[in-house]
């Protein structure tokens, strides 16, 4: 048995650098940015769409992006065998740090970007910029989620269980691309029309003065 033990802790055992490590903050990253991806969408979309304040709608978001979060790894947990009360600390430890980071840098462009909060679900510079800024989030969290791992912690605790779930990785990394693409598209074209904007603007009304 305790052979077995042994064996067991080893085939689960972290590493520590090189590729195999960045393998796997890799994979915790996009594991993380796919909650914070599902409850950002819905809670942008819900607080634009019933006209919440900025504060409410980012409220609503970052609750749910850790709903979403913890749940993603939650539910493998409980499907193999887990009870809730094992499961929460794990989640817990796992997801927390990583979701903060994520969440604080995404809230923090759609603040940033101008007239982002205010369009809404139908315009493009609104997806634009959730998409760019969740795609950054994840670039961020990337080097955070390496360094919990090191110390044998965030995405290193669920490790340990042997349990894994959650959508495929170079599904989530082949869309969280197109995201950034995307985004950046769209934040370079409003860039551009807003520039000129200022710039006619401007134009007009020198020529309007006397």
């Amino acid at each position: 048995m305790e052979a077995g033990a042994h064996s067991l802790h080893d085939q689960h055992k972290m590493p520590t650098s090189g590729s195999a490590l960045n393998g796997i903050a890799f994979s915790a990253t996009l594991h993380c940015l796919t909650g914070c991806a599902i409850g950002e969408v819905l809670g942008m979309v819900i607080g634009t769409a019933l006209g919440f304040s900025d504060l409410g709608t980012i409220a609503l978001a970052v609750g749910l992006a850790f709903v979403f979060g913890y749940s993603l790894t939650s539910l493998p947990l409980l499907r193999a065998g887990f009870t809730l009360a094992a499961v929460i600390p794990i989640a817990l430890a796992t997801d927390t740090f990583s979701i903060a980071v994520m969440e604080i840098v995404d809230n923090a462009i759609m603040l940033t970007v101008p007239g982002a909060m205010e369009s809404g679900v139908g315009d493009i510079l609104f997806w634009g910029a959730l998409s760019f800024a969740l795609a950054i989030a994840g670039l961020i969290a990337f080097p955070v989620n390496r360094w919990l791992i090191t110390r044998g912690k965030g995405h290193a605790v669920l490790h340990e269980t042997g349990v894994h779930g959650g959508p495929p990785t170079k599904v989530v990394a082949a869309i969280a691309a197109a995201a950034f693409v995307f985004g950046s598209v769209v934040l370079a074209a409003e860039a551009i029309d807003g520039g000129g904007g200022g710039h006619d603007g401007g134009h007009e009304a020198s020529t309007s003065e006397p």
